[in-house]
């Protein structure tokens, strides 16, 4: 009898202490989703890389000169066969339509509207007529800078989260520099940060 129940013992512990065939298939399954998950996002990162922003076009525009600039639309022409053509085109207008000037971030406080003060974190690059002088921009640039934050000073936050509000403030600027400028003329404003808290 004793030795009848040590032999149940030995095969209740063989039967507890075997794989559970269900949980072997799913620590496999769970393996190849993490696996596949790490694929695609690999693969995401690459091809978010790949793409040139304005911003890249700009540093490659400011240090090469006309040699980077076209350099710069090469590559994002390249970029562009692959899914981007928006930037494909921005770099060639950026090379061939005028002078484009990028303003440092900066942050300024907005209107006072239900709640708490809120304020905006803004990077801008300016895009000027191939007249305009580079050397008149960065004597007009304290400027340009007082008349933008002022103008973001009048505004409330629900007025610049629309799209409306947004396109409104770019005409307003564009309003604004012309008035200080002899030579040329700003044509567009590009939002390369807009950060409201």
């Amino acid at each position: 009898m004793a030795e009848e129940k040590k032999t149940d013992d030995h095969e209740g512990s063989q039967a507890t202490s075997g794989k559970n065939p269900l949980l072997v298939v799913l620590v496999l399954v769970n393996t190849l989703a993490v696996c596949a998950i790490g694929f695609f996002q690999f693969q995401n990162h690459k091809k978010l890389n790949s793409v040139t922003t304005a911003a890249d076009v700009m540093q490659q525009q400011l240090a090469g000169g006309e040699h980077g600039a076209a350099a710069a639309g090469g590559e994002a022409a390249a970029a562009g066969e692959h899914g981007a053509p928006a930037a494909g085109g921005a770099a060639t207008a950026a090379k061939s339509d005028g002078l484009m000037y990028p303003i440092d971030p900066f942050t300024a406080n907005l209107a006072q509207g239900e709640g708490p003060k809120r304020y905006i974190r803004i990077s801008l690059v300016l895009k000027f007529t191939k007249d305009t002088k580079k050397d008149e921009v960065d004597a007009r640039k304290p400027q340009i800078s007082d008349a933008i934050i002022s103008m973001l000073n009048a505004k409330k936050p629900e007025e610049l989260l629309k799209r409306e509000g947004k396109e409104y403030l770019k005409e307003e600027i564009k309003t604004a520099v012309n008035n200080f400028l002899v030579d040329g003329h700003l044509e567009d404003i590009f939002y390369v940060g807009f950060q409201i808290n």
